[in-house]
């Protein structure tokens, strides 16, 4: 029997890698991307104008590649940056070649630097442009690719990894508990798609959601807090978060949240989908 597959973005680490053992444990064969391939290499992480970081961060695409297959799935290693549509563009059609499309499309994914927890003025206006193109038009790009396929065969899916940024007010200035208005910008640019497709092709056998994944303790949230002097406390697990989205795709009852923005920890919990998380 053919397995369904899947592409989720930024699974390199954090709430994408989550996912993909979710998605793996149900029975996905899973293509990751994201920049980082092998464990050590270095970017530039810095989160703000104020402070420069290099520093390698946790994960890589080998090791959550090597994760997966301990599953008894099929992987596909697609090295992309969502702020380089070039490489977006060759990341889809690397997938449409070697697999023929996706069943599932995980927009999860983004673009981390300098405006992210930047007050108004210290944002550089070219940050604006960065978050942009990761969390909108990276998304589109791939969708506009691999939605045809699904549309063929009748069915498909595609999740948002989308963030309350997108449409509340920061509860502090950024770098004080909020956020930058360059990540805002660029997460309320991304959310509209899930809507749009659910409008237009849900008639179609094509499935949307918009996943919002509250504070989570991933692994650079963890270096984050802790450079600001904090401890992570009351962060969800990644794999909580990993499990919703693997209920929501491959639970009939999923199809109900269709079109909608779920808020992932309060239904993990309802659910009772991730019994090791109280």
């Amino acid at each position: 029997m053919t397995k369904p597959k899947a592409l989720v973005t930024g699974a390199s680490r954090g709430i994408g890698k989550a996912i993909c053992i979710a998605l793996a444990k149900a029975g996905y064969d899973v293509a990751v991307s994201a920049r980082t391939v092998r464990p050590g290499e270095t970017r530039d992480n810095s989160l703000t104008v104020h402070r420069s970081d290099s520093r390698p961060l946790p994960g890589s695409l080998e090791e959550t590649a090597s994760i997966l297959e301990a599953e008894g799935a099929r992987t596909l290693m697609l090295a992309a940056d969502l702020t380089d549509r070039t490489s977006v563009t060759a990341c889809a059609q690397a997938l449409l070649d070697k697999w023929d499309g996706v069943d599932l499309l995980v927009h999860n994914g983004r673009y981390l630097g300098p405006g992210l927890m930047d007050t108004f003025f210290d944002t550089p206006v070219d940050a604006y442009g960065k978050f942009f193109e990761a969390h909108c038009i990276a998304p589109i790009v791939l969708t506009r690719a691999l939605l045809p396929k699904m549309l063929e065969r009748g069915a498909g899916q595609v999740v948002t990894i989308t963030s309350s940024s997108a449409y509340n007010t920061p509860p502090a200035p950024a770098g004080q508990g909020g956020w930058g208005l360059a990540y805002a910008v660029g997460k309320a640019a991304g959310h509209p798609l899930v809507g749009t497709l659910h409008a237009e092709f849900k008639d179609r056998g094509i499935r949307a959601f918009n996943v919002q994944p509250g504070f989570v303790g991933t692994e650079r949230n963890e270096i984050a807090v802790k450079d600001y002097g904090k401890e992570l406390v009351g962060a969800a697990p990644p794999s909580a978060i990993g499990a919703v989205v693997a209920w929501l795709v491959a639970n009939p009852d999923g199809a109900a949240y269709a079109g909608t923005t779920i808020e992932a920890q309060d239904l993990c919990r309802s659910m009772k989908l991730h019994p090791a998380w109280d």
